[in-house]
């Protein structure tokens, strides 16, 4: 990301703290008045998916209004971005985006509008792990064992991703630049379509997300061989991390929301307030957990220093794989 780029995102995410207080707290105790769209930029099923619906119901109690959750996958999640970003900055069309949505900052050159510039960041809510998975007739069952025998057969395992450019292509592109290894990239619409496919043994390697996988991996109708963040996950405890058998390797995804530019301040202070309050309610914890991800509540400010830091070390790998858009 350039600098000036840099420096108008963080300011967007400072904006809150401009208006009066009198005027946010008025203003804040009037919304929603009517139902909020919630714009996902994936298939419904996948990691994002689960959690905009599990959040879009609990404030929609909390708040009193529908928060419909909108599926618009497509263009690695330029789609959805940019249906928001042209959208009103009124607080009823919101972007629930991941890690991977900042992959297009870099991989798409031409767009009509510029994530940094368009896109205020409201709220951090997740963070979490990709899972390397296999089908259970794949003769690996660690990753030493997974990259011997990708270099024994070179150009003959294939690995599913969720789109070009996506979290779990990135993450396997990481994969593949510090193992030597070369793997068959073949591109889905979603988590749901690449993980059938792996069960059913048409492709070999898949950087699932834990949530659409982990019932998965429990019944062993998918073969888990490491967790991709830097610590193991509460939830596969015995289950090794990348970087046990890689070191240095790490690949984490998150999720958060964020809204057009202009969206007046005291919406982002009250979306803000209220996700943190979801991320700490028990019964949302619990879920979290047993989907293998946990709550990262924070402040707009910081979920945008987030952001940056994010674009910045994903355009290194993709600009090293040379992945182009579809």
């Amino acid at each position: 990301m350039k600098l000036p780029h840099r420096r108008q995102f963080l300011h967007l995410a400072a904006g809150a703290a401009a208006l009066p207080a009198v005027s946010r707290i008025a203003g804040a105790q009037s919304y929603p008045a009517q139902p909020v769209r919630v714009i996902v930029g994936f298939a419904a099923g996948g990691n994002t998916d689960i959690i905009a619906r599990l959040l879009g119901q609990w404030l929609s109690e909390r708040l009193g209004q529908p928060f419909v959750v909108e599926n618009r996958p497509g263009a690695g999640t330029i789609t959805a971005s940019q249906a928001v970003a042209k959208a009103e900055p009124d607080g009823y069309t919101i972007l629930l985006f991941s890690s991977s949505t900042f992959v297009g900052a870099t991989l798409y050159e031409k767009l009509n509008f510029n994530f940094v510039n368009d896109i205020v960041p409201i709220a951090s809510v997740t963070r979490g792990s990709y899972v390397m998975v296999v089908p259970p007739s794949f003769p690996a069952r660690n990753v030493l064992e997974f990259i011997a025998f990708a270099k024994a057969n070179p150009g003959k395992v294939t690995m599913a991703s969720a789109g070009a450019g996506s979290g779990p292509h990135v993450t396997g592109e990481l994969f593949k630049a510090m193992t030597g290894i070369d793997l068959v990239h073949v591109p889905y619409r979603g988590d749901a379509q690449a993980l059938a496919d792996l069960i059913g043994g048409q492709i070999h390697v898949y950087f699932s997300t834990l949530p659409p996988s982990i019932e998965h991996i429990k019944t062993g109708k998918v073969r888990a061989l490491a967790i991709t963040a830097a610590a193991r996950s509460e939830a596969l405890p015995d289950l090794p991390t990348v970087s046990e058998f890689v070191p240095g390797y790490e690949a984490s995804l998150w999720n958060g929301f964020g809204a057009p530019k202009g969206l007046p301040a005291h919406i982002i202070e009250k979306l803000n307030k209220e996700v943190n309050a979801a991320l700490v309610d028990p019964k949302i914890m619990a879920r979290l957990s047993d989907l293998g991800i946990a709550p990262m509540p924070m402040t707009s400010a910081a979920f945008g220093e987030l952001v940056v830091e994010e674009i910045e070390k994903w355009a290194k790998v993709i600009r090293a794989a040379n992945i182009k858009a579809e």
